[in-house]
């Protein structure tokens, strides 16, 4: 039997990647990722396994990974070319800081 800690109190800092007490560098990349893929697998599910292996010219494998979330194999830019074949086409914007 596996014991559950509730962190009673627990403030977020704005995104989980952050409170994972990732470097911003590398928080900031991850979340753009997920956003990312998110759209991708939303609009995806469309899609058969096969279609899609086609119109990434990926492997089953890769597909099954993409779809499932495992997303640390894939780089940003291959992200970014998943949602340009499925008609998805990010736009960043650059926010100011103080």
């Amino acid at each position: 039997m596996s014991t559950v800690k509730h962190l009673e109190g627990h403030v977020t800092h704005g995104s989980v990647f952050d409170d994972l007490g990732l470097s911003p560098k590398k928080a900031a990349s991850l979340e753009l990722k997920a956003v990312l893929h998110q759209e991708i697998v939303k609009k995806a599910q469309k899609y058969t396994r096969g279609d899609l292996e086609k119109m990434f010219d990926e492997t089953q494998s890769r597909v099954s990974q993409l779809m499932t979330g495992k997303i640390s194999g894939f780089t940003l830019d291959m992200l970014v070319f998943y949602a340009e074949c499925l008609g998805i086409h990010p736009k960043f914007r650059m926010a100011k800081t103080a």
